[in-house]
């Protein structure tokens, strides 16, 4: 807040009320602040990485959501020229940039549009100032703002719903926006160029709830459609993290990929990524059965690398505390910073895909996945086992999977009326393509309540094909890679005994088209990477089945979020 002259701080981590009655946020005085609730991305949950964060003299105070990739670099300059920063987030060096630029003779807007023209990555940033008392800087680049225009006030926020109680007039700023906002006006410019542009004020008839739920009728069905978003959040991986994690798995003799539930379902998929591009064999394994399955042979030779979307998974957990007793090098990857894999890990890397609310897993699977597929290749590279144009090929295919997951959305908009009146759902895939099979089946299976049983798809014949009969779906899972014409053949074998064949496959495979009985086309992607987008149809399947049947999707039965107990 800025008051007399002088910014007020306040600021503690924890629960919002608890703050608010410790810290009396209600009662600071002024007309002009700014604050922020963070979803960790960089620096635990503490007093001194909560936001706002300022600068040196204390005359600027920033608020930043998204993810500085460069933040490491600019902190080391900052250092290098006195700055002295107190924080371990990312955010704080926007502070100091701002402060080096007014040191150098530029005005406060010159000096903040200056410091955005440094930064890389996503950012919706917020500055007040001693200098400039009455007035907000804020800008936006692959992150959301929102201007509330009100009569005698204007307001800034991340999301509507932060505004809906006190005006239903918006601006919604786009990416590369910067704005001076003050109570009675504001002024749109470009960051890169300066140039002052208008923005249309838009009416927005929306209730809080619905706006929280960003007109999807429940959360699961918001979060399958952010995963572009989350993805390409997830490519933005701080790099000496990832070569650090690279370094220790590579030094490892035995190497294990652990999880639960999806997170398990990735580890699959990593364990498929780390041996064909880094022909690094590793093995994935479910958390509970670590102990019994491998505690007697591991020591001070064994890297695992655990996955948990908190960070508090309980069997993981417990692995993880076995292996630590026995000198075991443990890595992580999480979503959520301060959690307890963040602490007991040597290294870890954040998946960045944001808070999940919806009980079943969605963009926690593919965030994971990205993330691996990252580590792989790095890996690969370290190995020496790939040319530079086959990282450079592998790089480009990378970025192109939020563009291939948004087009994958739009492939599926209505349940297989044969699976909600199914009593079993058979779901098969060869290779990586068995890792989504797997995730598949348990989107199916948490939201519908149907008995899926999956199986790689050269193990049919061993079990699974005796009990097809007339109108059982099978579901295959069927890229356009090396295994192709296996495919085709176990899709004709389960056809030959009556099966109901829906096949997952590429938009431009007109065999498996014809041989299909319900076909779902997919965008081109590299088959290794065909996890991230071939489990959105599974993931959409799921909720509108679970819809057909009557069940809420975002509360299945018997479920939780974040399983903390054994």
């Amino acid at each position: 807040m800025v008051y007399a002259g002088e910014i007020l701080v306040r600021k503690d981590a924890g629960r919002i009320d608890e703050i608010n009655a410790r810290l009396k946020l209600e009662s600071m005085p002024g007309t002009v602040g700014i604050a922020h609730t963070r979803w960790a991305t960089h620096g635990a949950p503490t007093a001194v990485n909560a936001h706002p964060h300022t600068d040196c003299s204390g005359r600027i105070a920033i608020v930043h959501n998204g993810v500085i990739e460069n933040y490491l670099a600019l902190k080391k300059e900052l250092l290098d020229l006195d700055h002295s920063l107190a924080s371990r987030t990312d955010s704080e060096v926007i502070a100091h940039l701002v402060e080096e630029y007014l040191r150098r003779g530029e005005q406060l807007e010159q000096a903040f549009r200056r410091a955005l023209q440094r930064l890389e990555g996503s950012y919706a940033v917020a500055l007040v100032s001693s200098l400039s008392p009455e007035k907000i800087l804020a800008a936006r680049r692959d992150a959301p703002l929102i201007i509330g225009v009100g009569k005698g006030f204007n307001m800034l926020a991340s999301d509507i719903t932060a505004l809906l109680d006190m005006t239903k007039e918006m601006v919604f700023l786009h990416d590369g926006d910067m704005v001076v906002l003050t109570a009675s006006g504001y002024v749109v410019l470009r960051i890169d160029t300066g140039e002052t542009v208008e923005r249309q004020v838009k009416v927005v008839d929306l209730t809080a709830e619905m706006a929280e739920k960003q007109g999807y009728p429940h959360f699961m069905l918001k979060e399958i459609f952010e995963q572009p978003e989350t993805l390409r959040n997830s490519l933005k991986l701080q790099t000496e993290y990832v070569d650090l994690l690279a370094e220790l798995l590579d030094r490892g003799r035995t190497i294990f990929l652990l999880g639960a539930g999806t997170s398990y379902n990735a580890c699959v998929t990593g364990s498929y990524l780390f041996s064909q591009l880094a022909r690094l064999p590793t093995l994935p394994v479910i958390a509970s059965e670590f102990i019994p399955n491998y505690g007697a042979s591991i020591g001070v030779d064994t890297v695992i690398l655990a996955v948990s979307q908190s960070g508090e998974t309980a069997d993981v957990l417990s692995a993880l505390e076995y292996a630590r007793m026995r000198a075991c090098t443990i890595l992580g990857i999480t979503n959520t910073v301060g959690s307890t894999l963040t602490r007991v890990s040597r290294a870890y890397v954040l998946q960045n895909a944001g808070p999940e609310i919806g009980v079943a897993a969605t963009k926690t699977f593919t965030s994971q996945v990205l993330v691996l597929a990252k580590i792989a290749l790095r890996l690969a590279r370290l190995r020496g086992k790939i040319a530079q144009y086959e990282i450079d090929e592998f790089n480009s295919w990378l970025s192109r999977i939020p563009q291939a997951v948004s087009e994958a959305l739009t492939r599926v908009n209505e349940p297989v009326r044969r699976l909600a009146e199914s009593k079993v759902v058979f779901i098969l895939g060869r290779g990586v393509s068995y890792s989504t099979a797997l995730e598949g089946r348990l989107k199916l299976m948490e939201l519908s309540y149907i008995p899926c049983i999956t199986y790689p798809a050269g193990e049919s014949k061993h079990g699974p094909i005796s009990v097809i009969e007339s109108g059982i779906p099978v579901i295959f899972v069927a890229p356009p890679d090396e295994y192709r014409k296996l495919n085709i053949g176990s899709i004709m074998e389960m056809k030959a005994r009556g099966a109901y064949t829906v096949v997952v496959g590429d938009a431009l495979d007109q065999e498996l088209k014809q041989l299909a009985d319900y076909y779902i086309e997919m965008p081109k992607i590299h088959p290794l990477l065909s996890p991230t987008t071939y489990i959105i149809p599974f993931q959409l399947l799921a909720y509108y089945t679970a819809i057909v049947k009557g069940h809420d999707p975002d509360k299945p039965r018997n479920l939780a979020k974040s399983i903390t107990v054994p």
